[in-house]
């Protein structure tokens, strides 16, 4: 897998923005079939930034309906929370 297969997204919500701003901190959407090692590897080669942790957590999917009262799920994902070096920042734009 390269990098780009690896970091899926970096997701921009409200706690999120909260963590980049105290604790330098990002949630990353990652291929469920990466380990940490990998995403600390794309994420550094991606925004050319030093990563120093990295945690991950599966997260599974919701059950969803639709109108027609049919049953179904969201697809699960995995979430990694990167932790940068201190001056370090990702810019989204």
């Amino acid at each position: 897998m390269n990098s780009f297969e690896i970091v899926k997204t970096v997701r921009l919500t409200e706690k999120g923005t909260r963590q980049s701003e105290k604790l330098n901190q990002y949630t990353v959407v990652a291929d469920r079939r990466a380990n940490k090692i990998q995403i600390r590897q794309a994420v550094q080669e991606l925004f050319k930034v030093k990563v120093v942790k990295i945690n991950t957590l599966n997260v599974r999917g919701k059950a969803r309906r639709k109108r027609t009262a049919q049953a179904g799920k969201t697809s699960d994902w995995k979430k990694a929370i990167v932790t940068l070096k201190a001056g370090d920042k990702i810019t989204l734009t």
